[in-house]
């Protein structure tokens, strides 16, 4: 992947606030720019993703985001280094983004009706590898859809690059009748989580960005 570079954050008392976002989600970025914070980068990582034997949602999403952190602090090692990672979960099975609409008519079944939960994995690297990580999990109960519900869902294209085939802060949102949790959490950064690990590990935002 070609890393996207954003423009640099600099502080006005003269310490430079530097921040890499080790995803390539657009998601993630959004919100971060929601509470004012913008990274220096945006580098992703490239990882391979494929769940070990046995491995529980829950160790998935922590191992992921702490591999991505990792990879993308070796190249970065003066910054602050923030990645995550989002699955969604039906007991021990994890849904993934849907390949095509056949995949995703799959996984929007699967919820129809039901609860599932979205585990989002979060990982802090700071200057001189102090870590700091944690999952964040919410739970989430879809109505029961209609085939037209269905099919006009599918046409949308909203399941496409989304874990669980689909995103809570767009069409899905209406299928929703309850969330307890972290709504950012299920966009894909749970922003009070987020922003917790990096102060807790030294980060600054800017005073422009305060």
């Amino acid at each position: 992947m070609t890393p996207t570079r954003e423009k640099p954050v600099t502080d006005t008392i003269g310490a430079r606030a530097r921040l890499v976002l080790g995803s390539a989600s657009p998601r993630r970025l959004d919100l971060l720019r929601q509470v004012g914070i913008e990274p220096d980068l945006v580098d992703p990582a490239d990882i391979d993703e494929t769940p070990a034997k046995d491995e529980t949602p829950r160790r998935l999403a922590l191992r992921l985001a702490r591999e991505k952190a990792a990879a993308v602090a070796a190249r970065h090692g003066e910054a602050h280094v923030l990645a995550a990672d989002t699955l969604v979960a039906v007991g021990r099975r994890i849904l993934g983004k849907p390949a095509d609409e056949t995949e995703a008519r799959r996984m929007l079944a699967l919820l129809s009706g039901r609860s599932h939960r979205v585990l989002t994995g979060v990982a802090v690297i700071a200057p001189g590898g102090r870590t700091g990580d944690r999952v964040v999990e919410s739970r989430i109960t879809f109505k029961r859809l209609t085939p037209a519900e269905t099919e006009a869902f599918i046409a949308s294209r909203d399941w496409d690059d989304a874990a669980g085939g689909y995103k809570i802060h767009k069409r899905a949102g209406a299928f929703v009748t309850s969330l307890q949790g972290s709504f950012t959490g299920v966009v894909g950064l749970p922003l009070y989580e987020t922003l917790s690990l990096l102060e807790g590990l030294g980060w600054r935002r800017s005073a422009a960005g305060a």
